[in-house]
């Protein structure tokens, strides 16, 4: 059980009602807080007070005036014109987090929706009735209100949904779970979509799969310095407490635990003085993308808490002001931050790649080939990496510097955040698959090193990935194994397999 309260949703809470099957329920004390500001919205249509989106028109039509009998055609038509969303939809599971950071924000008792928006809402997210949102469309302000137009018409009885595997009209699968549509009141459409839920949505789901990718690019580095015979003084604690950065010294003591017992492991001097940087660098480098993300998760936690519609009501309607909390640049900075620093681990990870493959660099089978020349081995597999850090390079691209001037030059500056959010998420996809071929290079390099020699992480690890992941002993389609390799990398339950492989000290 989950209670929203519109102040404390977490990450965690979110992954357990995203992944998991937590029921979720609104506090009673919340409920009390969006009843109040309920009330402020009727006397404001009742006294035709000039209040912005709630007896007025939109973005340049602030200065229209709309007669209290018209007040929910206004929220009608706002939908209706606003849900002008293109492209591919956004994963079910996005979709899914847009609702539940939705609920949430309502919640906070500053929008004026009657409690059963919020109560739809959450029937839809217990359900697991899903809107069908298209990606593209958004500028990140006022707001995403293209793709939250796509989410409030399904609590119209419209639009598409996801719904027990299946893409359906949304009146259907409404109907099968007996949710009765809404008519949305004065002020309820403009609080539904003013906000800036999509790209938070998509950025809480980019932070879940970044984390866990962050955590498994550690463990297949670790696979890495073993087949290349990697030297452990480079990891030594000192050397990091001597730089400063917590994040930094995380990693070297978590590489240290992983690679813990090693043979393959050698010492400063044994073979050779210092390694390349994509192997001794390892924790300076994975660690400031560690930084990055703890700066990403601090930013994403506020927003998921925030109210981000558009006027927000304060001491029971004596105060309803319009101000600016949907614009999106928080957020946007933190996606296009996130986007650095994850392609950096698949930078990073391509050049160790490069040292597993390239027989200049190491003593290893050119290629890690069976058979040299009459078999190409890994070649291609490099080739395939290259490409995706080299896509990632052309996404990384801030979105957050653009800017286009929209509704008649009233909203003259835009975060663009949902763009950067998007291309998040694939850059995600992409550094899945770069460490998936490290994972097949390095676990057919400590194959030939003996792996009778390896750590008891690092075997443990060697052990569970050969069973989805055969060894080279003929050249094959590897893209098969590629894939397989990222879909078992994106689905394990990271957390558990560490906590029953890792040494405790």
């Amino acid at each position: 059980m989950i209670v929203l309260t519109g102040q404390s949703l977490t990450i965690e809470e979110a992954k357990k009602v995203l992944y998991g099957d937590a029921f979720v329920k609104a506090s009673a004390d919340s409920v009390k807080k969006v009843e109040k500001s309920r009330e402020a919205v009727e006397k404001i249509v009742k006294q035709k007070k000039v209040i912005y989106g709630i007896t007025t028109g939109f973005g340049k039509f602030s200065d229209v005036l709309i007669d209290a009998e018209d007040v929910e055609k206004l929220q009608w038509n706002l939908i209706h014109s606003h849900a002008c969303g293109v492209g591919e939809p956004f994963p079910e599971v996005v979709s899914r987090a847009m609702v539940l950071l939705r609920a949430n924000a309502l919640l906070k008792g500053f929008s004026g929706v009657r409690p059963v928006v919020i109560e739809r809402l959450l029937e839809l997210l217990n359900a697991h009735v899903h809107p069908v949102i298209p990606q593209q469309g958004s500028l990140g302000a006022s707001g995403d209100l293209a793709p939250l137009s796509h989410l409030a018409l399904v609590l119209m009885g419209e639009g598409e949904v996801f719904y027990k595997g299946e893409k359906m009209e949304a009146i259907t699968a409404l109907s099968k779970e007996g949710i009765v549509p809404l008519t949305l009141k004065a002020k309820e459409g403009l609080a539904l979509i003013n906000g800036t839920q999509a790209m938070t949505a998509m950025g809480l789901v980019n932070y879940i799969e970044a984390e866990q990718l962050a955590l498994q690019t550690e463990a297949i580095a670790s696979l890495t310095l073993e087949g290349l015979r990697g030297i452990e003084e480079a990891f030594d604690a000192d050397v990091h407490h001597a730089r400063g950065y917590r994040q930094q010294s995380e990693v070297a003591e978590r590489i240290r635990r992983m690679i813990s017992g090693s043979q393959l492991i050698t010492k400063q001097g044994e073979l050779r003085v210092q390694d390349a940087y994509s192997l001794r660098c390892i924790p300076q480098v994975h660690g400031a993308s560690w930084q990055a993300l703890d700066y990403v998760k601090e930013k994403l936690e506020i927003e998921m808490n925030a109210a981000t519609d558009n006027p927000l009501i304060f001491d029971d309607g004596e105060k309803v002001i319009s101000g600016g909390n949907f614009h999106g640049q928080p957020i946007a900075l933190a996606m296009d931050f996130m986007k650095i620093a994850v392609a950096e681990l698949a930078n990073i990870s391509e050049r160790r790649i490069e040292r597993l493959v390239n027989p200049q660099l190491n003593d290893l089978p050119p290629f890690l080939s069976p058979e040299p020349g009459l078999q190409s081995g890994a070649m291609i597999m490099q080739y395939c990496a290259a490409s995706l850090v080299s896509e990632n390079k052309t996404l990384a691209h801030p979105a957050s510097v653009d800017s286009i001037p929209s509704s008649a030059n009233q909203e003259d500056h835009v975060s663009m955040g949902t763009i950067g959010s998007r291309h998040a998420h694939q850059i995600i996809q992409n550094v899945r698959r770069v460490l998936a071929i490290e994972l097949i290079c390095a676990l057919q390099a400590v194959e030939y090193r003996g792996t009778e020699k390896m750590a008891s992480f690092t075997k443990a690890f060697y052990t569970e990935s050969r069973k989805l992941i055969p060894s080279i002993t003929q050249d094959r389609v590897f893209s098969k194994d590629i894939e397989v390799a990222a879909n078992w990398l994106y689905q394990i339950d990271w957390s558990s397999f560490v906590h029953s492989s890792l040494p405790t000290n």
